[in-house]
């Protein structure tokens, strides 16, 4: 059986890296390439696919976003995130969305050959330390981190204040009212139990939620 592989990632250089690390397993194709949220979407009601290796940084819409639209239209086409981003950022959130796995980009092509297989035979695939993150989520309680307990607008609130964002800044950037923003910012200090931006900026480091500068929804 011959897997067939949508590859959307907005960087030429990676998505041609990932075609040659397929190239050779023999039994996975990549078959077309996505650069952007709009080009995913159209190929992905273009044809069938056996599997979307998708990177959460998507160009045009948030990756969270765009994975649930996927699931929206293709609820059995399984999706596989290869992202720059550590687990505890976004894996338990990109399951959630309906994500069948998460994949760091430091990880060995090996890994990402055997995710490939399980995500298309109808398994899921996490690293042991997303793992342990998802079984946390799912018992919940007060072990549970408190960046895990926002839903994911005020994740992505949170994200672009802990890097130093205005709340001008990112209604501007997020196309919503400075109200709107400044009502997220409050729940999310709220939910976290935190005071101020100085306590969540600390909080974020302590929870390597700064190991990049770079946020899915750029």
């Amino acid at each position: 059986m011959t897997i067939t592989v949508l590859v959307a990632d907005d960087h030429a250089i990676v998505r041609e890296g990932l075609k040659q690390i397929l190239l050779h397993t023999g039994d996975i194709v990549v078959k077309a390439e996505a650069k952007n949220a709009q080009e995913v979407m159209y190929l992905v009601r273009e044809r069938d696919w056996d599997i979307v290796l998708m990177d959460m940084s998507m160009p045009g819409r948030s990756g969270l976003d765009l994975i649930k639209q996927v699931k929206s239209e293709k609820p059995k086409l399984p999706i596989l995130i290869l992202s720059m981003h550590q687990e505890e950022q976004y894996a338990v959130r990109a399951i959630r969305a309906g994500a069948s796995g998460y994949l760091n980009k430091d990880s060995a092509s090996e890994l990402l050959v055997s995710a490939i297989r399980k995500v298309v035979g109808g398994g899921m695939f996490v690293s042991q330390s997303a793992g342990e993150l998802l079984a946390r989520d799912m018992k919940g309680g007060s072990d549970v981190p408190s960046h895990t307990l926002l839903s994911d607008r005020e994740f992505q609130v949170f994200s672009m204040i802990v890097r130093g964002k205005t709340v001008t800044d990112i209604a501007a950037e997020l196309s919503l009212s400075v109200k709107t923003v400044s009502t997220h910012k409050t729940h999310v200090l709220e939910k976290m139990n935190l005071a101020n931006q100085s306590e969540l900026v600390r909080y974020a480091i302590a929870h390597h939620l700064l190991d990049d500068p770079g946020s899915p929804d750029e």
